[in-house]
This record gives C-alpha cells, structure tokens and sequence, in this order.
C-alpha cells in the first residue's frame, strides 16, 4: 500500500474512533470539570506540549499573520464549536447531539461550494444516506434538550463547517504548527470565559475524570485533530467531514459497552447505512 494512502486511512480511522470514543470521555470529564474548563485544560495541555515539543526540534515560530489566523480557526473549530458542544453536553442528550452534529458534512460541503468546490453526484448521495443514517440511529435515543443547548449545537456545526473550509485559503502554520498554534490559543480563549462565567471546581476531580482529561489530551487532540487537519488540506471536504456519521455509532456502542446505555434495532440497522454512505463518499474521484 502507498505511504500516502497509508496515512490517510490512519487519519480517518483517527477521526472515526477517538472522535467517536470522546463523546464517553467529555460525558466523564463534565461530571466533575465545569465544561468550560475541561475544554480550556483540553486544549492548554495539548497544544502547550505539542508546541513546546515542535520549538525543541527547532521548528520555526509563526509569523504575526499565522497566529492572527491561527487564534480565528482556533477559535471558530474549538473555543466556538468544541467548546460549545461540551457545555450543551450538560442538558442535551447524546442522541440529539448526534443529530445535529451529523449536519456537518452537508455544510462543509455547502460551505466548500460557495468557494467553487462543487460536489459530485456521489458525495450528495453519501450525504443525503449519512444524514438518513443518523436520524435513524438518533430515533432509539431519548432526544433530551434544551433551548440553550440546541442552540449551542447549531452554533457549534456552523462554525466548525465554515471554519474547516476557511482554513484552506488562510496563511495558516506549516503543518504541525498549525495543529498546536490552534489549540494553545483556543485554550487560552476558553479559559479566559470559564472565568468571565465564574466556573469554579466544586470538588477534587475523581480519577476517572482525570484520565478522561488524558484521553483528551492525548487521543482527541494531539492525535485526532491532527488527523483532521492533514485530511483537510488531502481529501474532499466531504470525506474530511465524514466522520460526523461515523461517531455517533461509535460514541452509541462505547456507551452500551461501558456506561449501561442502551442498544436497539435502531441503532443496529442505522450503521450499515452509515457505512454505506462513508463509501460512497470515500471513493468520490473529483478533485481536491
């Protein structure tokens, strides 16, 4: 198999199953951290050590330019959209957020074609059955919202759709870079309003919401959105994006498996049609 093919299975199963598996996670990590929090230490830790790490091995410093856009997509994809579907994780079940979240494709690809990137015939077809494949997986959940929340996930699909297309035509930093630039400055942004809201830790975080802390750190960050972003500047927007259908089934399984949710027919007859559509979009032949 070529090296590049290679990597870029390994950067869709890393969107697919740690994207999936932080659902768990961020429902463990709120349980203790005040969600704002929890989404700051995130992306403190994460893009801290990453940056750190780079600058040990003598990679160069962004320019002004490439932090100022650095601190924008930072804080469209992860103090806006990331941010927000922490804090809706409070009063909004699961089963919503996957509906909602599993907009993503459909206005990344809307986003991509305001800017030219029309979809294929394909790419429509994966999507309409990967949005069929969510709301059917989303029918056996119990859709507990509120306003606030629902509003928060709109807000939060929006901004990550439109955010992951602007990137491309941004002078952004050079590969890793970018991955940790975005990340420091998104924590250091979500900090600054877990303390304009005047979140504050009731309790000693448990061990349990430690290691979901970790995780993130670790696996949802430095792993995955450093997956994402090498599929961004690779793939099409609709293939980059498609892990939104996959991380429901995922985040529905590793709840069954280790938190005592729920399993169904639903569920069970919606991953096949998930399936189906990350294949129809994955073997789209269009350009980039």
């Amino acid at each position: 198999m070529p090296a590049d093919r290679f990597k870029l299975i390994l950067s869709l199963l890393a969107t697919y199953l740690v994207w999936g598996s932080t659902y768990l996670a961020i429902r463990i990590g709120v349980e203790s951290f005040p969600p704002l929090m929890l989404a700051a230490l995130r992306f403190l830790l994460a893009g801290g050590s990453m940056y750190l790490w780079l600058r040990l091995r003598g990679v160069a410093a962004p320019s002004p330019l490439q932090w100022r856009n650095a601190a924008l997509i930072g804080g469209m994809m992860l103090t806006i959209a990331n941010g927000s579907v922490t804090y809706a994780e409070k009063t909004v079940s699961s089963g919503l957020a996957a509906l909602v979240v599993g907009l993503v494709p459909l206005l990344t690809v809307l986003a991509a074609w305001i800017w030219g990137a029309r979809p294929s015939r394909r790419e429509w077809l994966g999507i309409g059955i990967g949005l069929l494949g969510v709301i059917w997986l989303s029918t056996g959940q119990q859709l507990r919202t509120s306003p606030q929340g629902a509003f928060l996930l709109v807000l939060a699909s929006l901004s990550w759709a439109f955010a992951s297309v602007w990137m491309r035509r941004l002078e952004m930093p050079v590969g890793p870079m970018s991955v940790a630039a975005q990340m420091l400055l998104a924590g250091g942004q979500l900090a600054l309003l877990s303390l304009m809201h005047g979140e504050q830790l009731q309790q000693w975080p448990d061990t349990r919401a430690w290691a979901a802390l970790l995780y993130l750190v670790v696996f949802g960050s430095i792993l995955a959105y450093s997956a994402f972003f090498y599929l961004l500047n690779t793939v099409r927007p609709a293939l980059a994006s498609s892990y939104a259908y996959v991380n429901p089934p995922i985040a529905v399984l590793l709840g069954w498996a280790f938190a005592g949710e729920s399993l169904g027919i639903n569920e069970l007859l919606a991953m096949p049609l998930i399936c189906l559509a990350v294949l129809f979009v994955a073997n789209n032949r269009g350009k980039v």
